[in-house]
């Protein structure tokens, strides 16, 4: 959402105070390889803070307060030759945000015949690749800075490559920074994120009550309990006049069949007005909703006419559950983020014949990552849920996937749980749900072991691309475990 602030990102380089007067030019030219990264990290969602070079234990005290007062959310050490780990540890103990130390050297490897070359003419020669060898020293205070960090109960995330002249000299290097900072970018949404959880649990289902407190401490998501009560007044406050712009925009968003009756639709259309102002009254970057509802009431007639209004904010980034999926909401909200969509989903039968999980789920989907446009239909019930309306049918776009589920844990409070596989073109049932076919490396059965042994809760979240990679860096940084399945 936009009122979500920007990430903000705390540079600094280390070095030793002790060779810039024996070593001329060596401090200018690491304090431009700092201004190089800070370029390179810069993007619209970023506030870059750049506090150039810690050298001495002084400099180390002046930047440890000043992290604070620029309130950085993360914090990157960019080791630019060797330095001492005393004037590391002050600045992250004071900080107290994550940290990633990089170390990469200006290029892949030294130019050994240009150097001893120009080394073997005078003493001062020598002096002055000493000093152009000191720049490529970065990798020497890697396992000091691990040895501290480790002792002081510190993790220790790390890069290592090259500078170079361009992100192309070292495409891998940079792209695993690139997953650390969207890992840090999730973190920092989840922690600005008001969590609206309005109506009740699916009576019954008890794998997915959630503690609360534990979601507002791991993730920092702040939670707002709301009544379907005030969506309902809003949804009969609703004008005549309000109405054809939302039908438009179903048709753009939609294809929505001709047996869907009008009233329905005009329902459906007052309903998801209403969420809108629903939402932004709320300030909500995410709902979880159920509502049993009592039949001819109308909060029934709102609850069944939700699902297109859910859909289109699914769409647009506030992540949206039914059957007041808490721990699903996280998940689908964390792959949304991570611009991989985050539909709601659980596996309801397995294709054994074509080894390939089917799964599914009533209610919104995220209809951005959809295969083709989302078919709207009408449905005489909802099934296990009071009511009758439309229903949004939609597959998955075809390709490579990501199932992330949010699992409560006896352990360290929340962990992962992931799987990498590939939706595929077949047979669906069309029955106005989400449906897909998953198959994944390890088999149908394999998977359905793997990650029932995990105990997750029956949904989960799909995001279109293999994204195991950076959510293992969203772990780390949550201080959570990741289990992946495939």
């Amino acid at each position: 959402m936009s009122s979500i602030p920007n990430l903000r990102i705390g540079l600094f380089g280390i070095g030793l105070a002790a060779y810039w007067p024996q070593f001329p030019g060596l401090e200018a030219r690491l304090q431009s390889y700092v201004q190089t990264v800070a370029d390179r990290l810069a993007a619209p969602t970023n506030t870059i803070v750049n506090f150039g070079l810690v050298d001495s234990p002084e400099r180390s005290v002046e930047v440890s307060h000043a992290t604070r007062r620029e309130d950085v959310d993360l914090l990157v050490v960019y080791v630019t030759t060797y330095a001492l780990s005393s004037t590391v540890l002050p600045i992250i103990r004071r900080a107290k945000v994550p940290v990633l130390v990089l170390n990469l050297q200006p290029t892949a490897a030294l130019d050994y015949a240009a150097f001893n070359a120009l080394a073997d003419r005078t003493a001062a020669s020598r002096t002055k690749q000493t000093g152009n060898w000191l720049a490529y020293c970065s990798a020497c205070p890697m396992p000091e800075l691990a040895n501290v960090f480790h002792r002081s109960g510190i993790p220790f995330h790390q890069v290592n490559g090259i500078l170079g002249d361009s992100r192309s000299d070292d495409p891998t290097c940079w792209q695993e920074i690139d997953a650390w900072i969207a890992a840090a970018h999730v973190a920092h949404t989840l922690s600005h994120t008001r969590l609206g959880l309005m109506g009740h649990y699916y009576s019954g289902m008890l794998d997915i009550a959630t503690d609360l407190t534990t979601v507002a401490s791991i993730f920092g998501t702040h939670i707002e309990a709301l009544e379907v009560d005030e969506l309902t007044a809003l949804r009969l406050a609703i004008l005549d006049t309000d109405v054809p712009a939302k039908l438009e925009a179903f048709a753009q968003a939609f294809d929505i069949r001709p047996d869907c009756p009008a009233p329905e639709l005009d329902i459906a259309a007052r309903t998801s007005i209403a969420l809108d102002q629903f939402v932004e009254k709320n300030q909500l970057g995410a709902l979880a909703y159920f509502y049993k509802g009592t039949p001819g009431s109308p909060n029934e007639d709102t609850i069944a006419s939700i699902i297109l209004g859910t859909s289109m904010l699914t769409a647009r980034g506030i992540s949206t559950a039914g059957e007041y999926e808490i721990k699903n909401v996280l998940a689908m909200k964390i792959l949304d983020t991570l611009g991989a969509g985050g539909s709601f989903t659980e596996y309801y039968a397995v294709d054994f014949t074509d080894d390939v999980v089917l799964m599914g789920h009533d209610g919104p989907g995220h209809t951005a990552i959809a295969e083709s446009l989302a078919k709207v239909r009408p449905l005489e019930i909802f099934h296990g849920k009071v009511g009758r309306g439309l229903s949004v049918e939609m597959s998955v776009k075809q390709g490579p996937v990501t199932l992330l589920s949010v699992v409560e844990c006896k352990h360290k409070g929340f962990k992962f749980l992931v799987a990498q596989g590939e939706v595929e073109p077949g047979p669906i049932l069309q029955i106005g749900n989400t449906n897909s076919r998953f198959r994944f490396p390890i088999g149908a059965r394999n998977f359905l072991t793997q990650w029932n042994a995990q105990a997750p809760a029956h949904h989960c979240a799909i995001g279109s691309g293999h994204l195991v990679p950076t959510l293992q860096k969203l772990a780390h940084l949550l201080n959570i475990d990741l289990f992946q399945v495939c």
